[in-house]
């Protein structure tokens, strides 16, 4: 098929449509880390019925299109690309958004697709053994080449500014106060650095459970150490996500509702005086829960991102204590995804063409 000096099949030149909604899909999992999954339906539809078109296509060539140009490719796209994305998700290597967009890549590009643009053919570093093997798992090793160079990026990142630390390869220091509006985890205990530290989420789950903003429980620190001062009624912990619907996160109101924020700093307030007198008489008190982290975790429903209590506890102890804190932003991996899909139709594969 022809279209304005560029041609392709016409199944081919549907499949860009993948293109504009990978790129949504990876800026919504850098905003939120999260993606509904009615986006996926639609182009699994549209995969389907482009497979069957695709192997119509090939049939009605010869027997060399259908056995080598479909069946080789289509077995490695649907017999191995998809396992490997299951596979990953069940061990937890993936979130479900992240297997999910593999699905339905082994189901849209199972053939390398080809396009020619006046004199220019694209991928035009493909060699012909890509030609015969499966475009889904040429996305997928460029995705995964990117994701190693992620670190490699962050550690010169961190080497420039002076910042020589075990995890420098894994994230950088933030202050305090971004911490409601980031996700990722702390690379910080009381103890020093850790690469296994609080989830951003959890944190935001148990500020919320609590009706507290961070800012609160940095203010008065000693009060909020002590279970006696959990809500009677807590709060829907929500699911942690920056963009979720909340009265109080240490951000804003939900619009149209009364903010509690006001009479939240106002007892506090009142009552930090109080708290402090009772604390210097007993300057190092003991709690059968401190800051109340069983009690959350027994409250909720399912766990937080499995955070522990000692987790939870150790990572409020770091945030009330220090202005800087580093973390790891937890590379959304559909952002690799996406950059792997457009090298994959701009170049081809980035390591067989390194290689050979």
């Amino acid at each position: 098929m022809t279209l304005a000096g560029a041609s392709a099949t016409t199944p081919d030149l549907i499949r860009l449509v993948a293109v504009p909604v990978f790129a949504w899909v990876a800026v919504r999992d850098i905003k939120t880390r999260r993606v509904s999954s009615t986006v996926w339906i639609p182009l699994s539809v549209l995969g389907a019925v482009l497979l069957v078109w695709d192997g119509w296509i090939a049939w009605t060539a010869d027997s060399y299109a259908w056995s080598h140009e479909f069946l080789v490719p289509t077995a490695v796209s649907l017999g191995f690309v998809v396992p490997i994305a299951y596979l990953f998700w069940w061990f937890g290597g993936f979130g479900g958004a992240d297997a999910k967009a593999l699905l339905v890549l082994a189901l849209l590009f199972p053939t390398a697709p080809q396009y020619t643009v006046g004199s220019w053919t694209i991928p035009w570093a493909m060699t012909d053994a890509e030609t015969f093997s499966s475009f889904s798992f040429t996305i997928l090793t460029n995705a995964v080449v990117i994701g190693i160079a992620i670190p490699v990026v962050l550690a010169i990142r961190n080497a420039a500014s002076g910042r020589f630390t075990s995890v420098m390869v894994i994230g950088w220091p933030v202050s305090w106060d971004r911490i409601p509006e980031l996700h990722g985890r702390l690379l910080e205990t009381p103890e020093g650095r850790s690469r296994g530290g609080l989830d951003l989420d959890a944190l935001r789950m148990y500020l919320r459970w609590r009706g507290l903003a961070l800012a609160d429980v940095r203010a008065a620190p000693d009060r909020y150490r002590d279970p006696a001062t959990l809500p009677d009624e807590p709060n829907p912990p929500t699911d942690g996500a920056v963009t979720a619907a909340v009265r109080s996160d240490g951000g804003t109101a939900l619009e149209g509702e009364p903010s509690t924020d006001e009479t939240t700093r106002e007892t506090t307030a009142e009552t930090s005086s109080e708290t402090d007198s009772e604390t210097t008489a007993d300057s190092d008190p003991e709690y059968d829960d401190p800051w109340g982290a069983d009690a959350f975790l027994a409250d909720i429903e399912g766990t937080a991102y499995g955070t522990t209590s000692a987790e939870l506890r150790e990572g409020l102890e770091v945030l009330v204590d220090k202005e800087t804190v580093w973390i790891s932003p937890g590379t959304p991996f559909l952002v690799p995804v996406f950059l792997g899909l457009v090298i994959a139709f701009v170049y081809g594969d980035l390591l067989v063409g390194t290689l050979i």
